[in-house]
């Protein structure tokens, strides 16, 4: 299991529209959107020292989510900072911390499927904790999932919605096959992501990654893009074969969660010569600095 209990932890407090609430106290109706269809959006953060790297852009991709469901009364993002502020104090943090933040439908007249019956506006919840990035960088193993990625004609993943029984799916079954995470393809058997994160492979020295046809924006994924420009590595956006996954000289996977995090394992075969590459190892650096470097300062 990639990630743990932290003792830490025991004692949060999390916030639910204005209120902070101890985490052994129920804050959501079960009325609200998010427990009666998943109906919801969500975004992870990381707390970098007192910042947070890519907030404005977590916080767009979270506007366009709930833009596309079509909620109302989407709150600013003056207020949402505010909310993370808040919690981030109350619970006494500054660094090492992984925040999600979700933004529902809101809390429903009656049980029921049709939005008109949300007249209370969006429930805002921000949860903290203390959290290390999740991945081992001594290299992960993946196991192709049968669960496939949707398509925009589905569901489109441009949504960043909170039902996520897609990817918990493919999880269960990367699970039972003793793998860390599951590898999942798109509608026509391309590679797509992980069942929570992008991939990357490296190639001759050059980065190849998967199209967002059949997954979301990543924000780290956008991030190492940059960074190869800027650094001098060629990168391409295109389509991927299973098999040339498997014959990549490395490959590494990408999430405001676990960072960079190398692959050593796909199905059973080892990725190069099985260990962490230089590459990899070059790229998850170029990133940490550039995180730490370039938060939205939220505390002193």
């Amino acid at each position: 299991m990639l990630q743990r209990y932290d003792e830490r932890n025991a004692d949060i407090r999390y916030w639910v529209n204005g209120e902070l609430l101890h985490r052994s106290r129920p804050g959501l109706s079960p009325f609200d959107s998010v427990v009666q269809g998943g109906d919801a959006v969500w975004e992870g953060l990381r707390l970098y020292r007192g910042a947070i790297y890519g907030l404005h852009e977590h916080l767009a991709r979270l506007r366009r989510s709930a833009t596309a469901l079509g909620f109302t009364g989407i709150p600013g993002d003056d207020e949402i900072i505010a909310a993370v502020t808040a919690t981030l104090r109350a619970n006494e943090m500054h660094d090492g911390v992984h925040v999600r933040l979700t933004l529902t439908r809101g809390v429903k007249v009656t049980s029921g499927m049709d939005p008109r019956l949300n007249q209370a506006g969006p429930t805002l919840i921000v949860l903290a904790e203390f959290k290390a990035p999740v991945y081992d960088t001594t290299g992960l193993r993946l196991a192709t999932s049968s669960v496939r990625r949707p398509g925009p004609d589905v569901l489109d993943p441009k949504i960043h919605h909170a039902n996520l029984l897609n990817s918990i799916l493919a999880k269960i079954e990367a699970t039972a096959a003793g793998a860390d995470d599951a590898l999942m393809l798109d509608q026509r058997g391309f590679v797509a992501e992980t069942n929570a994160t992008h991939l990357f492979a490296v190639t001759g020295g050059a980065l190849i990654t998967p199209s967002t046809a059949a997954c979301p924006e990543g924000i780290t994924r956008e991030t190492v893009l940059r960074l190869a420009a800027e650094h001098g590595i060629p990168a391409t956006v295109r389509d991927i074969s299973l098999t040339e996954m498997y014959t990549a000289d490395e490959v590494f996977c990408t999430g405001t969660m676990g960072e960079i995090a190398a692959v050593t394992v796909i199905d059973g075969r080892d990725i190069g010569d099985g260990k962490v590459g230089p590459l990899t190892s070059r790229v998850a650096r170029l990133y940490q600095q550039h995180a730490a470097a370039h938060g939205v300062r939220l505390l002193p």
